[in-house]
């Protein structure tokens, strides 16, 4: 998360010597120290962090995941709608501010930046990486 929001202009060492008043030692020593307890939640709600995690005027895809829900009809019967997985895509100018408000109102605020989190795991893999190496070629 942190490198994401770095490659978009976060400065993370002066934040973290601003915001935690204890001294920079390494980006391993920080992170760490940020992991425990509750403490990550004073960057992730940042307003430096989140303008620069979810940078003005880019698009950003990720996916929302399948959700089912009441609705009451105008009749006043009940219907349970089922939702399924999709991706959505959006680019605002204060995208960051939008997805700041979501997040605060998420009971579980870490499952909802997951979202949007790039990390190697979701990248389809390189044919070259797999474990039977590259595909064969058909000449």
């Amino acid at each position: 998360m942190i490198a994401q929001a770095r490659a978009n202009g976060f400065e993370f060492r002066k934040w973290y010597a601003r915001h935690t008043a204890r001294p920079w030692v390494s980006f391993d020593d920080a992170a760490q120290w940020l992991s425990l307890g509750r403490r990550c939640f004073t960057l992730l709600f940042s307003h430096e962090f989140a303008s620069c995690f979810w940078k003005s005027g880019t698009q950003i895809t990720f996916s929302m995941p399948a959700k089912d829900f009441s609705r009451v009809l105008p009749d006043g019967t009940v219907k349970t709608v089922h939702r399924k997985a999709f991706t959505r895509r959006t680019a605002r100018p204060d995208v960051w501010k939008y997805h700041l408000r979501e997040m605060a109102g998420e009971t579980e605020p870490l499952r909802y930046l997951r979202r949007y989190v790039r990390v190697e795991e979701d990248l389809d893999p390189d044919p070259d990486d797999t474990p039977n190496g590259p595909a064969p070629s058909e000449d």
